[in-house]
């Protein structure tokens, strides 16, 4: 697995790394679906060894992924794996509690030291704020900047970052948290990461970039060939793509012209919508789910270099008419 130094952290960690939101298997908020279905905690265990073992050594994780369900697989390992071989990130952000922000100090707090609990490890590499909703006039950014600068100081997390789905909120909020990485929604057909700006802001403060939801939840892949209903929990209900026969036939056929485009691959549409990702960036990686050993395997042959020829080829199957 190819590694690359992931900005001013200085971390040497896997182009390909890991995303492990459906580790937390089917979960609510209130009536609102926000995990996936079907995960067994026995997959993302094997899964987590098989990263391991094949170098992928960047884990991914949050707070509300199965309300810490996620969280207590990963840290469940570390008698077969070294923590320190890992370089392990958490977030803080999307689980409101009793305090009537996702971001009320005391709760981030409470947040925190669960997180740490879950993980059986006493600092993390690097702690996410998941989204930029600071409330009301942004009322509680500048507590969640500061409480997360005393996890540094007391030893909780040794870098920040700063998530969301929205390049433009990201870039918004981006000078007042300077962060050591930001973690950006992107994929090859919802890519705002340089019109927004955020690609010229994390080259020029060379602070490290992890692209989230690469292959749209499994929708690029071209695997669906009907509108797919999910279970109760599963967050792909939200995404209206899944429901439209005109998308599905689209990604098909994309399918079909990148495996005949990257023959020589052994997963050539992963190869191609991946890999398209890590042309613009030295100090980046994708973050993607890999739910059992298979998937893990798949992503052990990604991450190369890809000619901007190619790149250029493969987005322009998925740009809107």
């Amino acid at each position: 697995m190819r590694k690359i130094i992931l900005g001013k952290t200085g971390a040497e960690v896997s182009a390909i790394s890991l995303g492990t939101w459906s580790y937390g298997g089917a979960n609510k908020q209130g009536e609102i679906p926000v995990g996936w279905e079907g995960q067994q905690d026995n997959d993302s265990i094997n899964a987590l060894l098989r990263c391991h073992e094949i170098g992928i050594n960047h884990w991914d994780t949050a707070d509300v992924y199965g309300d810490g369900r996620s969280e207590k697989v990963i840290g469940s390992l570390w008698g077969e794996i070294p923590r320190a071989d890992i370089f392990l990130a958490t977030k803080v952000g999307w689980d409101i509690g009793d305090y009537g922000h996702f971001y009320h100090p005391v709760h981030m707090r409470k947040q925190m030291e669960q997180s740490l609990i879950n993980l059986q490890t006493d600092c993390v590499d690097l702690l996410y704020l998941h989204h930029c909703n600071f409330g009301k006039q942004d009322q509680y950014l500048n507590d969640a900047l500061e409480t997360v600068r005393r996890f540094q100081e007391e030893g909780k997390t040794r870098f920040v970052g700063l998530s969301d789905w929205d390049l433009f909120k990201i870039m918004k909020y981006i000078d007042a948290t300077q962060p050591d990485v930001v973690q950006p929604y992107r994929n090859v057909m919802d890519d705002t990461y340089g019109p927004s700006g955020l690609k010229d802001w994390i080259d020029e403060h060379n602070s490290g970039v992890c692209f989230f939801s690469p292959i749209k939840h499994g929708l690029l892949t071209g695997k669906y060939t009907e509108p797919v209903a999910f279970g109760d929990g599963d967050f792909r209900t939200n995404v209206n793509d899944f429901t439209k026969i005109d998308v599905i036939k689209k990604m098909q056929e994309n399918k079909t012209l990148i495996e005949d485009r990257f023959s020589d691959h052994p997963y050539p549409v992963m190869r191609g919508i991946i890999d398209a990702l890590l042309i613009d960036t030295s100090s980046g990686c994708v973050l993607l789910g890999q739910r059992n050993i298979d998937q893990v395997n798949t992503a052990a042959t990604l991450g190369g270099k890809m000619s901007k020829k190619d790149v250029n080829w493969v987005k322009s199957l998925y740009c809107s008419p």
